[in-house]
């Protein structure tokens, strides 16, 4: 029996889900497959209120599986068989992006290309200190187009995102918090005690109003949409429709925790 590349495990309301294809959890068909059918199942789980990213090894994820892309590129007939594989990524990516609840990364070890682009997709990102970050697609004359390119500018700027992109500069996970391209760096051996206890915090909130939260700052990056007018419409949907916001806003003003 062939084994999982994609593993998940429910704690609570947190889903752990472990990119698990040796010896660098590369992001071959087969694991972007799998992640669509993981994603497939934490959206449809409604106890889960956190999806926690991880992966098995020493390293997050290197990018692109290599076999793959040489047989993809054999000859300039094959190369629309590349560019199917990288629209696939931007959409696993898209709906990792959509879902409805809090998403972390752990990047434990280096996230390459590929790898560094899924972590960027996630609400959260925690790194450890002295992992390496890059998208380091310019050395082959390609750019990063599984979505680098528009969620690093809209994440860190245009300033950063030239600096990384057109430098294919790696960075040490310290280094990334310092420039805000991840939330936390902690060293390796305080990371899963780190990245746990962060998800189970965030696990304590309601997947509601973290959901409605998501969708009102995705409308602040979007000139097409009102954003305040969102707001209000959420807080509106939220207070008559949600039993846990009911509850914990008449705890709230009752003077209870």
């Amino acid at each position: 029996m062939t084994e999982a590349v994609v593993t998940c495990e429910a704690r609570g309301a947190v889903m752990v889900l472990t990119l698990a294809a040796p010896p660098v959890n590369a992001l071959s068909t087969r694991l972007i497959d799998a992640l669509h059918r993981a994603l497939d199942a934490v959206r449809a789980a409604p106890g889960t209120r956190v999806l926690h990213i991880r992966a098995q090894g020493k390293v997050f994820c290197a990018g692109a599986d290599l076999a793959e892309m040489r047989a993809n590129l054999a000859d300039p007939g094959t190369v629309e068989a590349q560019i199917a594989f990288v629209r696939d990524l931007q959409g696993a990516f898209s709906r990792l992006e959509g879902m409805p609840m809090a998403t972390l990364a752990e990047i434990g070890g280096a996230a390459m290309g590929g790898g560094l682009e899924l972590a960027l997709a996630c609400d959260l990102r925690v790194a450890a200190a002295e992992a390496r970050l890059a998208l380091p697609e310019a050395n082959l004359g390609l750019i990063p187009g599984a979505g680098g390119t528009q969620r690093l500018t809209a994440l860190c700027g245009p300033a950063l995102a030239k600096r990384l992109i057109l430098g294919a500069e790696a960075v040490t996970g310290q280094t990334a918090a310092d420039l805000g391209l991840v939330h936390w760096a902690v060293p390796a051996a305080d990371l899963p005690g780190f990245a746990a206890g962060l998800a189970e915090r965030l696990a304590g909130l309601p997947r509601a109003a973290i959901a409605a939260a998501k969708s009102c700052i995705a409308a602040a990056l979007d000139p097409a949409r009102d954003g305040f007018a969102e707001e209000l419409a959420a807080t509106r949907d939220l207070l008559l429709n949600e039993p846990e916001t009911q509850s914990r806003v008449a705890a709230f003003l009752a003077g209870r925790r």
